[in-house]
């Protein structure tokens, strides 16, 4: 069992890479998370694993154990009243301000992609409904193996079942052996990069929508406020964020208005109003 001050040390440096906040009570699921990776690094225990990251000066075997723990769960389709306010007014709505050009869209923490595969179904669904929905999906993750696993397009049948509709299982996955593969069509529509939201995504250019859900509550109401104000620097004007069902804005966050789950920069709000 990880002792007091070694779960202190592991909260603070998963703090200091990712964000992510890590309570006393998360001790015994952090130890259960972690005991694969020390196998695989050779220790007999998971504070042996521990140790060793304190000593090694190259940071590696920390950024491993934050990679085991700071990631978030996903699920398809997961808040499907937010997936169908997409459907049916947030993306026409940025359809129509874009015009001819091609509506940019933004998955942060993606973790195993199946965040930003629902959202290729939907747009895929629109199209087949006669929208002219030219939509460009960039997914992020600060794990490699996240990412990796989610360019693969293969998903476990626990993974499939949380979320998915069988009509969507049908139309878009294969079988591939005791997995399911989503279709070539769909893995090649989102666009997968490595990028932590500690930092700023200034590379990353400009989004009419960034899907933010369930991101923030992982973190101190200080850093989610600064985690949104940097996300909400990405936005094109005009744009919006969808948060989680039932999430609420950063107690330190200011300039923005909530609806429904999704955030305005306040003066994007006024002017909608307005209009």
């Amino acid at each position: 069992m990880l002792n007091d001050a070694e779960f202190a040390l592991i909260a603070r440096e998963v703090k200091q890479r990712s964000g992510a906040v890590l309570t006393r009570d998360m001790s015994g699921a952090a130890e259960i998370r972690l005991q694969p990776l020390s196998r695989r690094e050779g220790f007999g225990s998971v504070g042996e694993l521990v140790g060793a990251a304190r000593i090694r000066p190259d940071g590696t075997l920390w950024n491993n154990i934050t990679d085991c723990l700071a990631h978030a769960e996903t699920r398809f389709f997961r808040d499907r009243a937010q997936f169908e306010k997409l459907r049916t007014e947030i993306i026409p709505a940025a359809i129509a301000r874009r015009g001819h050009e091609r509506v940019r869209v933004w998955s942060a923490a993606c973790a195993t992609g199946q965040e930003p595969y629902s959202l290729a179904m939907l747009v895929d669904d629109m199209r087949n409904e006669g929208a002219n929905a030219a939509v460009e999906i960039l997914a992020t993750d600060m794990s490699q193996r996240l990412i990796d696993k989610a360019r693969s397009g293969l998903y476990t049948q626990f993974e499939i079942q949380r979320g998915l509709p069988i009509r969507k299982l049908i139309a878009h996955f294969e079988k591939a052996g005791d997995l399911w593969r989503i279709s070539d069509r769909l893995r090649a529509s989102v666009k997968y990069e490595q990028h932590n939201l500690m930092k700023h995504p200034g590379g990353l250019g400009q989004f009419d929508i960034i899907l933010l859900a369930n991101v923030l509550t992982s973190f101190d109401a200080e850093t989610a406020g600064a985690v949104l104000d940097r996300v909400a620097d990405a936005l094109a004007p005009g744009g919006v964020i969808m948060l989680g069902a039932g999430e609420t804005l950063p107690d330190t966050a200011s300039g923005y208005t909530l609806e429904n789950g999704f955030v305005r920069r306040a003066s994007d709000a006024a002017r909608v109003a307005a209009a």
